[in-house]
């Protein structure tokens, strides 16, 4: 049985220099605060966000970031207080639509409307007309910063001294020690893990001098979209029964604000839609926080790497730890997280239904399934939006959005609106459900076949029969949005269609069903994948391929278990190809884990440990566990987090209906894993055994 308390605490997080990367986050998947070395948010300036780089044409006409290797010190990472709950909304002056930000496209059914008109000006997303105020609203909103405050003395950043700050993985705590105008300075904060409330102790003799203070306070929101709009921002406050209450106004968002620093040193704040009625005390919060990262780490899955003879086991371990911390903190509120989670907002703070997959799918596969089902309600929740704009475009089922906020509205976009690859990820999460729970057959049902319903029917036929992926469609390689009006059947696309209908398929038979015929002729007809010089294509019309950003055309091996419509022969080749002709430097933090669960699935563990840490610097993991992607954007890319762990969990312990043991690490004996507790990927056949 492996020691979970030694494996976990040795890869602590402890800052002893200051650095604009070196932010802690403490939370519960709904709330989250993010801190700097004094414990709590008392440098917020010296963490803010740069400009974001200036966007390069390349070659094909996409507009996409500079492809080159950042300096560390181009990525700070924000000090920001964030939940799934606070969302705002500015004042556009009229009420838009999304019709109003559409156009139409021809497919092979007749016209189809698609809401891609987005206007950008010199500030980024212009939000004067209905495409880009529909892009950028709602967004999620910064609650507030909680910092030390001096108030007789001018203190700077360069006055701490000897500073400590360790995050203990183990109780969810973050200890802060240092010294300040001559005087030691102790910080304990923590996070309630059932309420969106934060607790901290401070200890020093400057508290008793009046030299010491906890200040909460509230900047003007950081997202620059905020600058050039109109944005009510009003705050009043009230006390009552030894508690402060502070009501706030954003945009068209109300909340409070409820604070307790009755007793010396300890400061307990809360953060709602209401103000609450009472606060714990800090001693109890910190109870309840150390219980729940103790249940944390002894449930589900552990693997360890020690006593491996290869230079890379520790550091793969510690990856593997700090990012079952971080998508615990960020990935598992009630909605999707956005890419950045709870730190700072990306994308106007919405989240991507393509890269659910990625923040929250390896919860099953460790044995903690209910941190992913947390956020499938939602999906039920818009599942009648989600028909609705299928119905809308012609189709039957449920069309799921990809950039959204709560309401599950789409955002204008030239690219997102066109993308598909989220279409069949809620039968996926599904089916990790199930596979550990038959009774999600019936929580799940209506979610699954109305998905598998769409999937059906989106396909458009040629003269000879044959059923193609667009157009209009946009790849997950997001390479080739400018041709998104002639783009057609990318492999990776193509295999996720096949799996997601005969996966859906699969439940009918097991829920007591006749077959649908439909998905079986849909199957059968489905376009096969192109094949150029041995290798699959991208897409199966021009360009074929351009070699960079996502090699996505190996997720339909790996991501995706093996279909009829790929030859592993084949992708042997392909895997070998983006291996020799990709830019290694354009792909992004989910891809090596993309490369990783092919080469598994290819019997190839050497190839699978080498992709997962390929030294590129969207690969590179900073002390606190997050994996920047560039500047000004996206300084934590949670999707790198969580697919880094969906990887581990098939190179541990495979797929059902295949017993060999670790297929993604080479059995020459450099690598020496201990694991407890994995749940299996889908097979090849979507069997039942579990």
């Amino acid at each position: 049985m492996i020691d979970r308390e030694h494996l976990v605490r040795r890869h602590n997080v402890a800052v002893t220099h200051w650095h604009p990367s070196c932010t802690l986050s403490l939370g519960n998947g709904n709330f989250a605060v993010n801190v700097d070395i004094t414990g709590l948010q008392t440098f917020p300036a010296e963490h803010e966000l740069p400009p974001r780089p200036a966007l390069v044409t390349d070659e094909h006409g996409v507009k996409r970031l500079p492809t080159r290797d950042f300096d560390p010190d181009d990525f700070p990472i924000p000090l920001r207080i964030q939940s799934t709950w606070g969302w705002y909304r500015t004042d556009p002056g009229r009420a838009f639509t999304l019709d109003e930000a559409a156009s139409d496209y021809e497919t092979g059914r007749g016209t189809v409307r698609y809401p891609d008109l987005q206007r950008f000006d010199a500030k980024g997303v212009s939000t004067e007309d209905a495409g880009g105020w529909l892009y950028a609203n709602p967004r999620r909103l910064d609650l507030g910063r909680i910092g030390l405050r001096f108030p007789a003395d001018h203190v700077m950043l360069t006055d701490i001294k000897h500073a400590r700050v360790e995050l203990d993985l183990w109780l969810g705590r973050v200890h802060s020690q240092f010294e300040v105008l001559g005087r030691p300075v102790d910080v304990w904060t923590v996070v309630h893990p059932d309420r969106d409330l934060v607790a901290t102790r401070v200890a020093s003799p400057l508290l008793a001098e009046g030299r010491l203070a906890v200040a909460v306070t509230f900047p003007a929101q950081s997202d620059p979209l905020a600058g050039f709009e109109r944005l009510e921002d009003t705050t009043t406050s009230d006390s009552a029964g030894g508690l402060q209450r502070i009501h706030r106004r954003v945009g068209d968002f109300g909340y409070a604000v409820t604070i307790d620093a009755a007793t010396p040193g300890d400061t307990v704040v809360d953060f709602g839609p209401e103000p609450a009625a009472e606060l714990p005390g800090f001693e109890a919060v910190r109870w309840a926080a150390s219980e729940h990262w103790r249940d944390f780490w002894r449930s589900g899955a552990a693997v360890t790497f020690a006593g491996s003879t290869d230079p890379r086991a520790a550091e793969l371990e510690r990856r593997v730890v700090l990012s079952q911390y971080l998508t615990a903190v960020h990935c598992t509120g009630t909605n999707p997280p956005q890419e950045s989670g709870l730190v700072h907002n990306s994308w106007g703070g919405k989240f991507h239904l393509e890269m659910h997959w990625w923040h929250a799918a390896h919860f099953a596969l460790w044995g903690r399934p209910e941190l992913l089902e947390r956020s499938l309600d939602w999906y039920r929740s818009i599942l009648p939006r989600a028909r609705n704009t299928a119905q809308e475009q012609g189709y039957a089922g449920a069309r799921w959005p990809k950039q959204v906020g709560p309401d599950g509205r789409e955002s204008p976009s030239q690219v997102g609106v066109f993308l598909v690859w989220q279409q069949p990820h809620p039968i996926y999460y599904a089916e990790l459900l199930r596979l550990g729970d038959p009774t999600a057959l019936e929580r799940y049902r209506d979610m699954v076949f109305a998905t598998a319903d769409f999937l059906a029917d989106f396909p458009d036929p040629d003269d000879a029969g044959a059923l193609h992926l667009g157009p209009p469609i946009v790849p997950a390689q997001e390479s080739y949005y400018p041709d998104r009006a002639r783009t057609a059947d990318p492999t990776f696309e193509l295999a996720y269609w096949y799996w997601g209908l005969r996966t859906a398929q699969q439940w009918r038979l097991l829920l007591g069903l006749e077959r649908c015929d439909r998905w079986d002729e849909v199957m059968e007809r489905l376009a096969r994948p192109l094949v150029r010089d041995g290798v699959y294509a991208a897409i199966a019309t021009e360009p074929y391929t351009v070699c960079d950003d996502h090699p996505s055309m190996l997720m339909a091996l790996g991501f995706v278990p093996q279909t009829p419509l790929i030859d592993p022969q084949i992708m042997q080749a392909t895997f070998d190809n983006v291996l020799k002709q990709w830019d290694l430097g354009s792909t992004w933090g989910w891809d090596y884990p993309v490369l990783a669960m092919c080469a598994t699935k290819l019997g190839r563990p050497a190839a699978a440990v080498d992709a997962l840490l390929l030294d590129t610097y969207k690969n590179h993991y900073l002390l606190n566990g997050h994996v920047p992607q560039f500047p000004g954007g996206l300084s934590v890319y949670l999707p790198a987090n969580g697919g880094l762990l969906a990887a581990v969990a098939m190179m541990v312990a495979g797929w059902h209906g295949d017993d060999q043991p670790l297929p993604g690490f080479s059995g020459d004996g450099t690598w020496r894993v201990e694991h407890e507790g994995f749940a299996r990927f889908p097979g090849d056949t979507n069997g039942t055994a579990s």
